[in-house]
């Protein structure tokens, strides 16, 4: 029987929030059809941190790791969605939920509006994200545009992560997944030198 895929990535379009003071997504047409061009040939102009994402290590040390220079590896395999909905912070308590197996962890809140940027969004604490990295987990995600609180200037759990060798995924598109374990599947693109990049994100379901 075949399994079920749920797509867990955002459309981007016009519509799709980004941070204050941050390249907004616009789309042009080099070439169009309805123009008399032979084919339709379009070009995206965008922030690598608009819509569902990875963060390299370089988006917060300078020294850190590209995104073309990631394990690709460590964005296919069993992930656990843990239902985190109703909770302004994420605690260790919280990551106690998740099966002490599953190395991707997957973190619903619906806390966060794709179209209307809101900074008010729940986030890890510190102890939350060291509690993951203590359990060996190689990556998290979450449905809200950053595993920090939206005002922080030092991003501390992105450091946390960083030091513990644990991947982020931000801005999954949650909302109609049930907590449980799946396959995920969210490959970065091979952008060289560049400290983020888009993602289209699926969970298939386990046989």
């Amino acid at each position: 029987m075949e399994r079920k895929i749920i797509d867990i990535s955002y459309p981007l379009d016009d519509n799709i929030a980004v941070w204050e003071g941050d390249k907004k997504y616009s789309t042009e047409w080099t070439m169009k059809m309805a123009n008399r061009d032979p084919v339709n040939v379009g070009a995206v102009i965008m922030s690598l941190h608009t819509g569902t994402h990875a963060d390299a290590v370089y988006h917060t040390q300078e020294s850190g790791q590209k995104i073309d220079e990631a394990d690709v590896s460590i964005y296919i395999g069993l992930a656990e969605v843990i239902d985190c909905s109703g909770e302004k912070i994420i605690k260790a308590d919280n990551v106690d939920k998740a099966n002490e197996k599953t190395k991707r962890l997957l973190f619903k809140t619906n806390s966060a509006d794709i179209k209307v940027f809101n900074n008010v969004f729940t986030y890890f604490t510190d102890q939350g994200a060291k509690e993951i990295v203590s359990r060996g987990a190689v990556l998290i995600g979450i449905d809200t545009p950053s595993v920090d609180r939206a005002d922080s200037k030092t991003l501390p759990v992105h450091k946390i992560f960083a030091r513990g060798n644990v991947a982020i995924l931000e801005n999954l598109n949650l909302q109609n997944v049930e907590a449980g374990t799946y396959e995920l599947i969210a490959l970065p693109l091979k952008l060289v030198g560049m400290d983020a990049s888009p993602v289209r994100a699926v969970l298939r379901e386990l046989g």
